[in-house]
């Protein structure tokens, strides 16, 4: 190849490589506004119900307002030992005498790890469980024991 020719060659594959680059790093466009003024809002979530006590019900007709009121007392960072969930429960109107709870404390002595604690409605169990895995409930049959906690309960 004659010297001309390898120059204009070059100079093609230069010009070629710049244009590439500079396709690869030109601005996006700027969008136009349009004509119409639209205003945009976020959607406002809709506030979930607070679930009305069903005291004459079953356990499972009172799952979701047994569940408010321990997230509320949990989410209001108060005392959560056992005494603490029974207590607010007594307070909204469930039957002290038809409750158990686990101890809050070990057999040596330092902090349960989670504390169970119960509601018992006929023949089915209202239980909830809080602590180091977070709060849970469920709904589950009375025990041949006649009882809704396995175990030692204390006195609720």
């Amino acid at each position: 190849m004659t010297r001309p020719r390898r120059a204009l060659a070059c100079a093609v594959v230069a010009v070629a490589g710049a244009f590439v680059l500079a396709g690869c790093t030109a601005p996006e466009p700027m969008p136009t506004p349009s004509s119409s003024h639209s205003t945009t809002s976020e959607p406002t979530p809709t506030p979930t119900p607070t679930p009305e006590p069903a005291f004459d019900g079953t356990a499972s007709d009172n799952q979701s307002y047994f569940d408010h009121l321990n997230r509320e007392l949990i989410d209001a960072g108060g005392a959560t030992g056992g005494a603490a969930f029974i207590d607010n429960l007594v307070e909204h109107g469930y039957p002290r005498e038809n409750m158990e709870v686990t101890p809050d404390k070990t057999a040596i002595g330092i902090g349960a790890d989670n504390v169970v604690f119960s509601i018992r409605f006929g023949d089915t169990c209202l239980l909830g469980q809080w602590g180091n895995i977070g709060y849970t409930s469920l709904v589950t049959e009375v025990l041949s024991t006649g009882r809704c906690i396995v175990g030692t309960a204390r006195p609720a």
